[in-house]
């Protein structure tokens, strides 16, 4: 049973495809063109909204200088460092405290140093 026995066959000259596939383009880019008017309309509604809710807006205190960070409490002070760089020594102090099993805060480093060959320098 062919159901297309039914409707008549269709036949369109090059002419015509043309134009239908012209047509369909041309709608397909003006509802694209639309979308995008639509777009632009509301980021403009939206950006008076916003530059109307600025405004509207007490005026704040001049902005705070910037501080330096406020230095973690302990008792460890100025630890004299011999032959050994900042990073070695961060790392030293960590493990320690790691074995220790205290606060880093809670231990007191007065120097360390470098021992090299079993013997201090």
């Amino acid at each position: 049973m062919n159901l297309l026995a039914n409707y008549p066959t269709l036949k369109f000259t090059m002419g015509e495809v043309a134009l239908y596939a012209v047509l369909g383009f041309s709608i397909v880019l003006i509802v694209l063109c639309f979308l995008m008017g639509m777009i632009k309309l509301l980021s403009f509604v939206v950006n008076k909204i916003e530059a109307k809710a600025t405004k509207a807006m007490p005026a704040t205190a001049a902005p705070a200088v910037e501080t330096a960070p406020a230095i973690a409490p302990g008792r460890s002070g100025k630890i004299k460092l011999f032959d050994v760089p900042d990073r070695e020594a961060a790392m030293i102090m960590a493990i320690v405290a790691d074995q220790l099993q205290e606060p880093l805060a809670n231990l007191n480093f007065i120097s360390i140093k470098e021992v090299k060959d079993g013997k201090e320098e």
